[in-house]
């Protein structure tokens, strides 16, 4: 899958890591790339230094009308790169209810789910191309202090691998990406060892250009990888000893 002179979508990509794959993709010859925000003054500092190039969109992937409204706007779409995400940064027991849960869930699930419907009849008419999905390491193994994103990152992980099958007589890849934790606005408050957005962004997009499906795109999601193979008997544990030292140096 070349990216070089496709037409390209991404979600939640006004900071962090969804303005470093607009960046990326803009920079391995994109020809365009429509720029999603929850507002069109979120994305101004984007348009503003990429120029004509970029195509700013209004859109919350849990608003159908939003979705809608990006699908029209976006006809000549050939790659769709669904980043937006929410973290709560909750156990379940821990956050007393599941609101947070289910918030987590429309936006990293189910809007990745809308966004993947309304697009994948588009891009197959344009000849094909390819669904880039922004998962996680929580994806392979739930890490109990965020305990319900893990599980949204996993649920979306399956998605995934369904979309993989239901598109691939339809002229579409699909792509998952896989990251510990990066160094973003929504891992601020978070402690421990964290890969640069840039690096990830460039990793995962070098992965989709080499047709590798399922990119491990740092140290940590290559080292849970590994464990998954090779003991996923002590993977839990291990995950469970982590967690403690995390809820120890949280509550200093």
């Amino acid at each position: 899958m070349k990216l070089r002179d496709s037409i390209a979508l991404v979600t939640g990509a006004n900071q962090g890591l969804g303005k470093c794959y607009t960046e990326e993709l803009l920079r391995l010859g994109s020809e365009k790339v429509y720029a999603c925000g929850l507002s069109l003054e979120c994305l101004e500092p984007l348009c503003e230094a990429h120029g004509g190039r970029i195509v700013p969109l209004k859109l919350d992937v849990t608003d159908p009308g939003d979705i809608a409204a990006a699908a029209e706007a976006a006809p000549d779409l050939t790659v769709l790169l669904n980043n937006a995400g929410l973290l709560e940064a909750k156990g379940l027991i821990e956050a007393g209810s599941i609101d947070g849960f289910r918030r987590e869930m429309d936006v990293n699930v189910f809007g990745l789910a809308d966004m993947s419907l309304a697009f994948a009849t588009v891009i197959s008419g344009n000849g094909g191309g390819a669904i880039i999905n922004m998962l996680s390491a929580a994806s392979l193994a739930n890490f109990p202090p965020f305990g319900t994103y893990c599980a949204t990152k996993a649920s979306a992980m399956s998605i995934t691998h369904c979309l993989r099958y239901e598109l691939k007589d339809k002229g579409i890849e699909v792509f998952g990406i896989y990251a510990g934790l990066i160094d973003t606005d929504m891992l601020k408050s978070v402690r421990g060892e964290k890969s640069d957005p840039k690096d990830i962004a460039a990793a995962a997009l070098k992965g989709v250009e080499a047709g590798i499906t399922d990119i491990d795109t740092d140290n940590r999601a290559k080292r849970l990888r590994m464990m998954l193979r090779e003991n996923p008997e002590g993977l839990e544990a291990q995950q469970h000893e982590r967690a403690d030292e995390f809820y120890t140096t949280q509550s200093m």
